[in-house]
């Protein structure tokens, strides 16, 4: 029986959209325009913040980084008080080694941006080259399209080898094997031993791409490893069955006897970890996204006044129909239902155009300006649920006008 009431209610709903066409499409625009609004914002910024997290999950979820200068995020940074503080060490990273237990790996890093590598007459200019312990293989995820990861010997000995980023490789080779061949780096010939597998185009610049990755030992006979200018940081990787906070406590307190800091008084370093990343990423996107449900907001109310006015419209229109219904032995609440079906479908055609709106400009801007944009399937069960509220409610109170109706005086009208 009610899904019987449903289907005559959806049949009525539809034949009072058919018959108005024009008016339907004019009722839809303003929901049209809301709910375009409102997802295509929320689309732009999932899709920036699921990059832009991808990015964050390379230097990993369970990683710490000692540095001199704690990563700040706007505002005032009171850079005066860490001027002063000495970089991460060669001493703090061995010492580290020795004490720290609950670690997958510990590596001492740096790294020269902006040098050129060469291959007889080929070469490639802006690369940065990184140099770190043997453990860099275990606080870093790498990838490799060709070749190896360093031996300890190497590592040990500062032999001159070298694992080149992709670009690097297609640069220098075009196309050919890179492993076994020579470059010159900073005036040294190393022997590539592998290639980064290529990862594309990175957010927030942690792509491998057109990095050179070398042994420290073989670095600190190329430049001062441990000047601040070269970035030295001391990159810890903890246990994945590990609380990230228990192994950064563990670090801070290792830290702290290391520099041999009085209880109570301010460590000289910094603990970085991408946890920081991500809460400010979320507090920036929350206002935007806040921005948009503003934004969208004031449309879609403006639409569920449109959808309430037409429907009040509808009403008074098919008042003498109501009245023969009922006098027919309809019932209230098939009345109401028969114009809150109305306005939902109203809404929620409105919404679907809204939707298909999005879907398109994400198609543009995917293969006509390059720039991926994705519409997510929650945005779109979003959108429809709101069409559906905003139907109900601007749809509510004419059809429980209509439902109220005296069939005599309906029939008379």
């Amino acid at each position: 029986m009610i899904f019987r009431l449903i289907g005559e209610s959806f049949r009525f709903a539809a034949d009072a959209l058919r018959q108005n066409k024009l008016r339907t499409m004019l009722s839809l625009l303003g929901i049209t325009i809301g709910i375009f609004t409102i997802i295509a914002v929320f689309s732009g910024v999932d899709t920036l913040r699921n990059k832009l997290q991808e990015s964050v999950d390379k230097l990993g979820s369970n990683t710490l980084f000692v540095q001199k200068w704690p990563w700040g995020f706007g505002g005032d940074y009171p850079w005066w008080k860490y001027i002063n503080r000495p970089d991460p060490s060669i001493r703090d990273y061995e010492a580290l080694k020795e004490r720290m237990g609950n670690v997958d790996g510990i590596s001492f890093e740096a790294s020269a941006s902006n040098r050129t590598i060469k291959y007889r007459s080929s070469s490639v200019n802006g690369v940065t080259l990184n140099a770190g312990t043997q453990d860099y293989d275990k606080t870093w995820t790498l990838d490799f399209q060709e070749g190896r990861y360093f031996t300890e010997s190497e590592g040990k000995s500062g032999a001159p080898v070298t694992i080149i980023g992709a670009d690097v490789a297609s640069g220098l080779f075009n196309g050919e094997s890179a492993v076994g061949k020579q470059i010159k780096v900073m005036g040294r010939r190393l022997t590539i031993v592998g290639v980064f597998k290529k990862e594309g185009e990175d957010m927030i610049g942690m792509s491998q791409d057109k990095n050179v990755l070398i042994p420290l030992n073989l670095a600190r006979g190329l430049f001062d490893v441990q000047n601040g200018n070269y970035g030295p940081q001391i990159t810890v990787r903890g246990k994945a069955n590990i609380p990230l906070e228990e192994v950064e406590s563990e670090l801070e307190g290792a830290m702290r006897s290391i520099h041999r800091t009085k209880p109570g008084a301010e460590e000289d370093f910094a603990l970085n970890k991408t946890t920081m990343i991500s809460n400010q990423l979320d507090m920036m996107f929350k206002m935007v996204r806040i921005a948009g449900w503003v934004i969208g907001g004031f449309s879609i109310l403006v639409g569920g006044f449109g959808i309430a006015n037409i429907m009040f419209v509808s009403v008074k229109e098919r008042t003498n129909i109501i009245g023969i219904q009922k006098s027919l032995g309809a019932k209230n609440y098939f009345i109401l239902l028969q114009f809150m079906f109305e306005a939902v479908a109203l809404c929620v055609l409105g919404g679907l155009l809204g939707l298909f709106l999005v879907y398109s400009l994400t198609l543009v801007f995917t293969y006509v300006v390059k720039v991926e944009v994705v519409l997510y399937m929650k945005n779109v069960i979003m959108g429809i649920g709101i069409s559906v509220v905003i139907g109900m409610i601007s749809g509510f109170w004419p059809a429980f006008s209509a439902s109220r109706l005296d069939p005599v005086e309906a029939i008379r009208s």
